[in-house]
């Protein structure tokens, strides 16, 4: 069953993950303040118990049912209230299946004082708690939660003589995902003497996936509870946190501004799960502006969103595949495309659609009316190409039949129009939904392809040739060399076995003519023509042939509950390293020379937060990737998601002295 970021599980498999029992620390609940202003079915329902704050909340499996009286409530008030918008899609309302994905806690903040605060405005506070807990099928606890450590006067001010560190989630704008050694400040030699500076807990969170950004002092991070955290960097302290109205699923993006430039108002940029697009005041946490990047109702944001120049462009994907395991679900008519918007005011200056608009097709075996095409989302942030003028998207798979040429294709944009000069299609005819993996599936395509998605970004790396190439990685296992001017296939290599969850799965890096390809290849359930190859591969950019490989093993994970070898998520190169968070928890360094192993370090393991509670990590994926900054090395941890193990944790390590 796929679990794609960008996408849910079909409903029989959908990992949201819960409170079973699960070894290890617990995970720490607090909460925050606004600011001022396909893996196999026995992989399914990952585990979490939750300590640490005595008023903690505790998530329940969504087997697990509400209490009696909590259901019932919860249901009247869906049914009375909710039901008309959300079972429909109406006014561009989050349908259930969106809902299902979020934590009570978020829900019951849009109820009691986000976009849903008019419409909830004649409930009564117990059935706001009852229908939050309803419609995301978790529980949550009655007492109050701890706030975050807030920062005291000398370690809040914004450091204006500090800029971005980074351009974006790909570190440049070519989003080679490599840190110059300058920023960074890792060596070979210190990276060895990397031990714990601090760890900050998510609160109400299954995972910790946002790719955080550094600017002013300040770490600025996204969590599954929909909060957006300004950490200060030395010592983790809260200078402020906003409310996004779900959860905070994409890397941050902070605008740049000259160094001491003190009348400078950068901007932090991020999405959300339901589909938002937002800006905020990087100094303050203020609201600058929100839109929807979509009309479709089961749009979501996935891939961080680019800035280059006054535009910020974002991806835009979508969970209607997994809606469609539903039999009376009509499927499909989401559309994938690019929206560029003024980074200034949110207003749009173009959209590129990657698919035309559905029609209707006929009927599913049970009646109900079929749409196509439809689907080829992008969940993967775009490489820019500032010399060409183009980026690059890698997209994902058709939801229904007809299957289209630009699903599981490279594209290159225009930046100034949106045009698509060109684009290279990896794999044909890959037209699917979760409808693929019910015993009764009526909404499945016929002749339905492998769900082989690109989920990765692509990067546009230089060879020792000289020659820049796209290079682009797919879940396949299959990574690619494309030639920029032309979109022509250069050279492609099978890296990994592949499967519906990766294969390559979130993210590369490139560096010295080299690109370095995660592989998780975990259990999925299917039958493959070769074994799995977990592990961390380097390529010659110019050519595609193996530097060096270095296989993953698994002799960590003892017999853990969804643990497995392998790298699910994105990486990062630097000054002759490899920084890799893998599926087993492990945060690891890897000689980008050879491929061995610099210094691990265990993730899952309990730590003391700066709040003072305890909590752990758990595996890492999803397209955040571990950053290094001044001798600091910054990775979440934590991806209760697609059958991995939950966590909640930022970790900042630094080099011993």
């Amino acid at each position: 069953m796929p679990i794609n970021l960008g996408r849910p599980w079909a409903t029989g498999l959908l990992v949201l993950a819960g409170a079973l029992a699960w070894t290890g620390a617990g995970i720490a609940g607090t909460s925050t303040g606004a600011p001022a202003g396909k893996s196999s079915p026995a992989d399914a329902g990952a585990a979490l118990s939750i300590h640490g704050a005595a008023s903690a909340d505790v998530y329940r499996d969504k087997t697990d049912a509400l209490a009696p009286e909590t259901h019932a409530t919860g249901r009247r008030v869906y049914e009375e209230i909710c039901s008309s918008c959300h079972a429909t899609g109406v006014n561009r309302a989050p349908q259930r299946f969106i809902l299902e994905q979020m934590t009570p806690e978020s829900v019951l903040r849009a109820l009691t004082h986000g976009v849903m605060q008019p419409m909830a405005a004649g409930l009564a506070d117990d059935e706001r708690k009852a229908v939050a807990q309803y419609v995301t099928g978790h529980r949550f606890g009655e007492g109050v939660s701890l706030e975050p450590k807030r920062c005291a006067a000398g370690n809040a001010a914004f450091d204006m003589t500090a800029p971005p560190a980074f351009e974006g989630w790909g570190i440049d704008a070519r989003s080679t995902h490599d840190i110059p050694g300058a920023v960074s400040g890792l060596t070979r030699a210190n990276a060895a003497n990397l031990r714990l500076k601090w760890a900050f807990a998510f609160p109400n969170a299954l995972r910790a996936r946002s790719q955080p950004a550094i600017a002013g002092g300040a770490i600025f991070v996204g969590s599954h509870n929909g909060t957006v955290y300004a950490l200060d960097i030395k010592t983790g302290c809260a200078r402020w946190t906003y409310s996004a109205s779900a959860e905070v699923r994409t890397g941050i993006v902070v605008s740049p501004w000259k160094a001491g430039d003190v009348a400078a108002r950068p901007l932090v940029y991020f999405g959300d799960l339901v589909g938002r697009a937002y800006a905020v005041d990087a100094r303050t946490g203020q609201q600058v502006w929100k839109v929807s990047a979509s009309d479709h109702p089961s749009t979501t944001l996935t891939g961080a969103p680019v800035l280059h120049g006054s535009t910020l462009y974002v991806p835009v994907s979508s969970l209607e595949e997994g809606a469609a395991s539903k039999p009376d679900f009509v499927c499909c008519n989401f559309r994938g495309s690019i929206l560029a918007l003024d980074a200034a005011t949110g207003e749009q200056k173009w959209r590129t659609y990657l698919v035309d608009e559905a029609k209707l097709t006929g009927k599913t075996v049970t009646g109900v009316e079929r749409y196509g095409p439809a689907g080829v989302p992008v969940w993967n942030s775009p490489s820019i190409d500032v010399g060409r003028n183009q980026m690059y998207v890698a997209t994902g798979d058709n939801y229904s039949n007809p299957a289209t040429e630009l699903s599981d294709a490279i594209v290159a944009i225009d930046l100034t129009t949106g045009a698509i000069r060109w684009h290279y299609q990896a794999l044909a005819n890959d037209a699917w939904n979760g409808s693929c993996e019910e015993a009764h599936s009526p909404n499945c395509p016929d002749d339905s392809g492998p769900d082989a998605d690109f989920g990765a970004g692509t990067m546009l790396a230089k060879g020792t040739d000289g020659h820049d190439y796209v290079i682009a990685g797919q879940k396949s296992g299959w990574a690619y060399g494309i030639n920029p001017d032309t979109g022509a296939l250069v050279w492609k290599q099978r890296v990994g076995r592949g499967g519906v969850v990766g294969g390559i799965h979130f993210g590369l890096a490139a560096a010295d003519g080299k690109a370095f390809i995660p592989v998780s290849d975990v259990p999925d359930g299917r039958t493959h023509d070769i074994e799995a190859r977990p592990g961390i591969y380097a390529l010659d950019v110019a050519t595609g042939a193996y530097v060096w490989r270095a296989p993953s093993t698994d002799t960590v994970c003892n017999g853990r509950t969804f643990c497995h070898p392998g790298y699910g998520g994105s990486i990062t190169s630097t000054n002759g390293l490899v920084l890799a968070g893998a599926n087993d928890g492990y945060l690891r360094i890897y000689d980008a020379g050879d491929g061995h192993v610099l210094w691990e370090t265990d993730t899952t393991r309990p730590v003391v937060t700066v709040d003072g509670t305890t909590a752990h990590g758990g595996s890492i994926g999803g397209g955040t990737a571990p950053i290094a900054y001044k001798g600091m090395v910054i990775a979440n941890s934590g991806y209760g998601f697609a059958g991995k193990m939950p966590g909640n944790v930022l970790l900042v390590y630094e080099t011993g002295k």
